[in-house]
């Protein structure tokens, strides 16, 4: 079974989004740090 990592994440960080709403930017900036690097690695 294969699961959709970039899915996965982005339902987690709606969860806390909506849960505390000033986790925001946090969230934001870690998902896109996140996906860079898998981009540049390649995974």
């Amino acid at each position: 079974m294969s699961m959709n990592l970039p899915s996965i994440v982005a339902l987690a960080a709606g969860i806390l989004i909506f849960v505390r709403p000033k986790l925001l930017n946090y969230i934001v900036a870690i998902y896109l740090i996140l996906i860079g690097v898998i981009g540049i690695v390649g995974v």
